[in-house]
């Protein structure tokens, strides 16, 4: 558990944590199920529907990762990060004839 004291009351940072969960869990999902669409060796409706199904797993992956006794940057990081690198992955190769 954290030592160092939050200048933000208990309410604020378990907002903030359903916030990561949800936003953050939602745009992470989002953006792997954009890559694997792009990068699946399948037809384009094929591709989209591996990556939309594997999607569900990530999600609760990255829920779980909200609530870990991590700190809320960490947390916070730890989602958006991964989450714009595969959306922009997965865009940059979908414009390159990844998909349709």
């Amino acid at each position: 558990m954290n030592t160092r004291s939050s200048s933000f009351s208990p309410a604020l940072r378990l907002l903030s944590r359903v916030a990561a969960a949800v936003l953050g869990g939602y745009a992470l999902a989002s953006a792997v199920a954009v890559f694997l669409a792009a990068v699946l060796p399948a037809t384009p409706a094929e591709a989209a529907l591996g990556g939309m199904q594997f999607s569900f797993a990530v999600y609760t992956v990255a829920v779980i990762w909200a609530f870990a006794p991590v700190s809320l940057l960490r947390a916070w990081v730890g989602l958006l990060l991964p989450a714009v690198v595969l959306a922009g992955l997965g865009l940059m190769l979908r414009g390159a004839g990844g998909g349709a």
